[in-house]
């Protein structure tokens, strides 16, 4: 596998102009930057001195007035102000360029992480935290433009700035010239000793943060029951010890790096007192003059400054690997659901409806398998419906026809076809599905019934919401179907929002259905409008419905009891009334109890997932 760095920079392929242009504008600063200096030795060496002007710079004596000291002093001043202006403002420029195109690769691999990440199986979603994995897509994912402009950038530029400077230096004075490359050593040993510990404890801070946003994401998004059950000062706790084991890692980090910096520092500060006191006794001397003492200290400090940045780029470095480590541990994981490079679309516009599993074995822990050999053949049409103890396998089972699962033995068919032979998308839009929690997105209630289906019209829309009984709350809405919802629907009733998740499957007109307890924790009136908004959706659609109450359960054509991922029963209500199992048990002692729907009694026994 390629090394992480070689990875991350293939997403500064498509910006290589832009590169190209940061480099040139580079290139040009280090020169401008070469002649700093130099109207300061002039003015102390030619003008103050009066010593003889260099033969290069015959020219300057014959600009415009420049014969007296004073204005020779003019000129030299004016020159001095203009490198600086032209020196800021390729800075400038440069950071504009690097602002952009940093931001343009952080983007892009965010996209890319993004991207992934919705078309993991929801085995690697489950197991994951929301918090975590949207800090390495927003944050982490910065580790591009880092490594591009904070490492390789800074090194080139802190090459090209070394490589000039030590030029020029050798021509002032090649002794001290050598005598400043003394330090590189000490530098070199600081990034063998304080990189690992910077990389590790970088990489400690950002994955506490991401449990950080993970339990904000969590707590806010459960404020309800966090409230009802007076959770409010536990949670401040669990978040404040999370924020001091951040802080901790935070001060470690920090620390680190300041000792770096403080060594760094400190062989700079005595190579420099070095290369001054022996610069001074080369002046005292005679063989160097005062203005070429200054200008080899100006290069000095624009020499060390090079070597800081190359020693510091290891603490860019190790912030860059820490994040790329977070990112590419989620690229890294394979899509378990992957489609064949054979696999096609389906080949017709809308299946039949007819659904196999075939010896279908599936486990999300492999010595512990959730479906044992599950065999079930569903005609087009048909209504089936799932009962069973918690954790039987009945919301695993029904997960395979969407294929948001593959199973580790056997096949799932519709239509005869094997699901694996179709793509992902072309399997989805055969199925709609009407959750037990609607997920509503913060949009308009007319956006909400419409996610998922492209090019719908509004007669559309409404005409699904009618289907749906839920037209007339509509209506009564401030702004009808232009009504925007507050976050997962936060500003509708549980009946409300399924009704309009029934419309959403209402408008995909989908011909395999998935009923997943849509009417529980419903009172007895908005069930009714919820049941007979189903009747209308499950008509000429091959229907499965997992749990249902006992209205639902009692029209299926068959029902199916799982028990520990095994099929005990299969048959009609009145079959498996008559062969007095465990469908039957549970019907007698729902009937004792007075319950008023099989799911009240599952409920209540704990035979509900």
């Amino acid at each position: 596998m390629k090394p992480w760095w070689l990875r991350l920079s293939q997403y500064a392929q498509p910006h290589w102009g832009g590169l190209g242009a940061i480099l040139v504008l580079t290139s040009t600063t280090i020169g401008i930057n070469v002649l700093k200096p130099w109207p300061l030795k002039l003015i102390i060496d030619n003008v103050i001195d009066n010593k003889p002007w260099p033969s290069s710079l015959a020219w300057f004596q014959r600009l415009p007035s420049a014969e007296s000291t004073t204005s020779q002093l003019t000129w030299l001043a004016g020159s001095t102000v203009l490198i600086f202006l032209a020196a800021e403002g390729l800075n400038l420029l440069q950071a504009y360029l690097q602002a952009g195109i940093g931001q343009r690769m952080q983007y892009d691999l965010g996209g890319t992480l993004f991207d992934h990440l919705q078309r993991l199986s929801l085995k690697f979603h489950t197991t994951q935290r929301t918090g975590d994995l949207a800090k390495r897509v927003l944050a982490d994912s910065s580790c591009v433009s880092n490594l591009i402009f904070g490492v390789f950038l800074t090194i080139l530029t802190a090459l090209g700035n070394l490589a000039v400077m030590f030029i020029v230096m050798w021509q002032l004075s090649s002794l001290l010239a050598l005598m400043a490359l003394i330090a590189m050593p000490f530098f070199l040993l600081l990034i063998q000793l304080f990189n690992r510990p910077m990389a590790q404890w970088s990489y400690r801070h950002q994955q506490l943060e991401g449990d950080m946003m993970a339990l904000s994401e969590q707590t806010l998004s459960a404020i309800p029951v966090v409230q009802a059950f007076n959770r409010q000062d536990l949670e401040d706790q669990r978040f404040n010890q999370l924020v001091r084991h951040t802080l901790k890692a935070f001060q470690k980090m920090t620390l680190t790096q300041v000792q770096f910096k403080i060594g760094v520092g400190s062989i700079t500060a005595l190579s420099t007192t070095a290369l001054m006191s022996l610069g001074g006794l080369q002046v005292l001397q005679g063989t160097l003059t005062v203005g070429s003492l200054l200008v080899f200290i100006s290069y000095l400090t624009a020499l060390y400054s090079p070597m800081e940045t190359l020693a510091y780029s290891s603490s860019g470095y190790a912030a860059a690997a820490a994040g790329a480590r977070r990112v590419f541990e989620v690229l890294a994981v394979d899509e378990q659901v992957q489609e064949s490079t054979h696999a096609g679309a389906f080949p017709a516009a809308k299946a039949r409806g007819e659904v196999c599993f075939n010896q279908v074995s599936f486990g999300y822990h492999i010595d512990s398998p959730t479906l044992k050999n599950i065999c079930l053949d569903v005609e087009s049409g048909e209504v089936v419906a799932f009962v069973g103890s918690t954790g039987g396998g009945k919301s695993t089972l029904i997960s395979l026809i969407p294929r948001f699962f593959d199973p580790d033995k056997g096949r799932v068919l519709i239509d005869g076809i094997d699901l694996r032979e179709l793509t992902i998308k072309a399997v989805r839009s055969q199925v709609a599905l009407v959750p037990q929690e609607p997920f509503l997105l913060p949009l308009t209630i007319a956006d909400n019934i419409a996610y998922g289906t492209v090019n719908v019209t509004r007669d559309r829309v409404i005409q699904a919401g009618m289907v749906a009984n839920a037209h007339d709350f509509i209506q009564q809405l401030p702004q009808g179907y232009d009504t925007k919802i507050g976050e997962q629907g936060s500003t509708l009733s549980g009946g409300e929002k399924q009704r309009i998740s029934i419309a959403r499957a209402v408008l995909k007109d989908a011909p395999i259905l998935i009923l997943d307890e849509p009417t529980s924790a419903l009172d007895s009136q908005t069930e009714r409008s919820i049941i007979e908004a189903l009747d209308r959706l499950i008509t000429g659609r091959t229907t499965f419905i997992i749990a249902h109450r006992l209205s639902t359960v009692r029209q299926a054509h068959r029902i199916v009891v799982l028990e520990q991922g095994e099929i005990l029963e299969v048959g009609s209500h009145e079959t498996l009334l008559s062969a007095g199992g465990l469908y039957a048990r549970l019907h007698t002692m729902q009937h004792h109890h007075n319950h008023n729907s099989l799911t009240g009694f599952i409920e209540k026994n704990g035979f509900i997932s």
